[in-house]
């Protein structure tokens, strides 16, 4: 008779609604370690080239991007508060001596508004996707995280685009529920029902690779890591370590796609707020050529480093208190039992 092999433990189920409080918990403490370093960075543009009325800036809390509007011209607004700030770490200290702690999370609420509920449907539709096609595919199959990365991203993306475009029409001035809903139905009776997924197209091509890159990297190093490690279930370090160098990966692979979308997003906002706006050829690909010809092929990598600054520790932390957060719910299911 063989001796029995050893083997890892068959894997505990974690229901989908433990997947969402685990991801909105990841999600409440990424955008709380990630939103200083944007609220820094945005302070130190607005010292060196003030933001008139009308300019349009991204602000990130570590899961989305979203496009601001000033509207406003007193300097109260927090992104325009007076400074004379020398470098990131000088306005880190003297926003936290000055300001106060608080300063350090400004313009956090709103944004969270929209970043949890799209996190939550990007994670759990992943992992439910992964399940069933490991159960179709087999454990082992290697596309599995690009697929359901795949499907995932797309399906968040296209959900929560028009409620992206409301919510930046509402942040750049105050809006009663009848002026909103005019304001969409303008829309759409001028533009058809197309016009509320405008950019679009650019997220979904830099978001899509970012999370198919994303996951098949991240599954495979945290495999390795724990075989490297002779481990059977990954710890908060393997898993932040491969977060993060997942995510640098994935980052520089997609950067052109983030400047494309980034400057499409500028021109569709200021186009949108210039009392006379002017045409805009605003295909996503003639925008790529445009930068190309002007700056040359390096113009598509520009603000690699302040991506990467950015997004690294977002997804180590994102990926590593969600894995933490399913570890505690695994555990509470087999005391259940």
């Amino acid at each position: 008779m063989e001796p029995e092999t050893e083997g890892p433990p068959p894997p505990i189920q974690v229901t989908p609604l433990q997947q969402m409080i685990a991801s909105c918990t990841g999600a409440v403490l990424t955008s709380l370690m990630v939103t200083p370093l944007d609220v820094v960075k945005i302070r130190l543009q607005a010292q060196n080239n003030p933001f008139p009325k009308g300019k349009c800036f991204l602000y990130s809390n570590g899961l989305m991007d979203h496009m601001c509007i000033c509207e406003e011209e007193s300097k109260k607004v927090w992104y325009k508060k007076p400074g004379n700030f020398h470098g990131s770490l000088d306005a880190f200290l003297k926003i936290l001596r000055n300001e106060g702690i608080k300063s350090l999370w400004s313009g956090l609420p709103p944004t969270l508004v929209m970043a949890i509920p799209a996190t939550v449907v990007y994670f759990t539709c992943y992992e439910q996707l992964s399940a069933f096609l490991k159960a179709k595919l087999g454990e082992n199959e290697t596309r599995i995280p690009i697929v359901a990365g795949i499907v995932a991203r797309f399906g968040a993306v296209t959900v929560i685009s028009p409620l992206e475009l409301i919510r930046t029409k509402v942040q750049s001035k105050k809006f009663s529920y009848k002026e909103l809903y005019q304001f969409v139905s303008k829309r759409v009776s001028e533009d058809g029902w197309v016009s509320l997924w405008k950019g679009w197209a650019p997220t979904i091509l830099r978001d899509v690779p970012f999370s198919a890159m994303y996951w098949y990297n991240y599954e495979n190093l945290k495999k390795w890591l724990c075989e490297k490690s002779g481990l059977y279930e990954p710890t908060f370090m393997i898993n932040f370590t491969s977060g993060a160098l997942s995510g640098s990966f994935a980052a520089v692979a997609t950067l052109p796609f983030d400047v494309v979308k980034t400057q499409k997003q500028m021109q569709l906002w200021t186009n949108e707020y210039c009392k006379f706006p002017a045409p805009l050829d605003i295909s996503t690909w003639a925008i790529m050529k445009n930068i190309v010809a002007d700056k040359g092929f390096s113009g598509l990598f520009t603000g690699l480093i302040p991506r990467l600054v950015k997004i690294v520790p977002a997804c180590a932390i994102m990926i590593s208190s969600y894995e933490l957060g399913k570890s505690f719910f695994q555990k509470q299911n087999v005391e259940n039992r």
